[in-house]
């Protein structure tokens, strides 16, 4: 017990200490920022094929004797001499990622992504989507669908690749595209709207508290969190949903006509096997197989626009970070033993 005592003190004090030197960092960083203007991030490209083709030579290297990997290196670079004299411009793919959260917070990315690219693409282009999410606020979802609705504005083909999940908001990213490929078992669907909120106002009237709320504008409160609800306003609550549902289903049905809206709009999720036949999606394929092909006939550069992070924003990330994988570790010790 008295080794434990003073380990928890040493650990203690060894926490305190972190956090001190954290907060004195962060501090330091706020003072010397302060008053500058936010840095602009940064588009970095770098061309997939390049990444394919490097992947390719390690496995041959490995696999391959000394003649071998020569005699294939001498007709590699004959047909690189080729290419050469008859230089044929190959179509270009721009490949994009969105990893997306409740409020899409990968937006404000994409939107420069997509900018970027439509000052050079044409018809004879392709953008690539990879595209994860679950969905999200219908404002933020709205936007992020908005941008991509400019590549088909602009006549470029967009392709949206799913690998695991688009859902909600994240379908309604998806469906703008000329073309959606699937894992067969990516998440797709819930065209439905849903808000939940708890109500307190009975507790806090057991214990004598009032809670009062004032409102100008006979809507502009239907549902809170502490104030007394009523019929009529759980009745136009119910209604702003509705109408949002139907503008969902609309958006859906502009750019897949060939859906059966009603069908598939009622908040219901398939897996891509399924999504296949209900036209969710056109094809059953992963991300990796879709653009493995295109890199052999086409250009592959994949575009990402890094927001520059500042000192205390860094040290929050890594915080963070260090705190999750902590307890993602000890959540899968505890839980492990369920699947073995």
């Amino acid at each position: 017990m008295e080794f434990l005592s003073e380990y928890a003190s040493f650990l203690a004090k060894t926490v305190t200490l972190v956090v001190a030197i954290l907060v004195v960092l962060a501090s330091f960083a706020s003072l010397r920022n302060k008053g500058r203007r936010k840095s602009a991030g940064q588009l970095q490209v770098s061309k997939l094929n390049d990444f394919y083709k490097g992947l390719r030579e390690r496995l041959e290297q490995t696999l391959l004797d000394k003649d071998q990997l020569k005699a294939l290196r001498k007709v590699e670079a004959k047909t690189e001499k080729k290419q050469k004299k008859k230089p044929d411009a190959k179509p270009r793919v721009f490949v994009l990622d969105f990893d997306g959260d409740i409020k899409a917070s990968a937006t404000e990315s994409l939107r420069h992504e997509i900018t970027a690219l439509l000052t050079l693409a044409t018809p004879k282009d392709e953008v690539v989507l990879r595209l994860e999410s679950g969905g999200g606020m219908v404002h933020s979802y709205g936007l992020a669908s908005s941008q991509l609705a400019r590549i088909r504005e602009a006549g470029v083909p967009l392709t949206v690749c799913i690998d695991k999940v688009a859902a909600s908001g994240g379908y309604m990213m998806a469906c703008i595209g000329d073309k959606i490929i699937s894992a067969p078992f990516a998440i797709l669907g819930s065209i439905g709207v849903v808000a939940q909120l708890p109500n307190v106002n009975r507790l806090l009237r057991k214990h004598d508290i009032d809670f009062e709320v004032l409102t100008a504008g006979e809507y502009k409160r239907t549902l809170t969190v502490f104030g007394e609800n009523t019929e009529k306003g759980r009745e136009k609550f119910q209604e702003d949903l509705d109408v949002t549902h139907q503008l969902f289903k609309n958006f859906v049905s502009r750019y897949r006509p060939q859906l059966a809206i009603d069908e598939v709009a009622t908040g219901e999720i398939w897996l891509g096997v399924a999504a296949l036949d209900k036209q969710l999606v056109d094809e059953l394929k992963t991300s990796d197989e879709y653009l493995a092909e295109r890199a052999k006939k086409s250009e592959l550069y994949h575009l990402h626009y890094a927001e520059r992070k500042s000192l205390q924003e860094r040290i929050g990330m890594a915080a963070s970070g260090s705190v999750d994988r902590v307890l993602l570790t000890w959540w899968s010790r505890l839980t492990q033993q369920r699947f073995w």
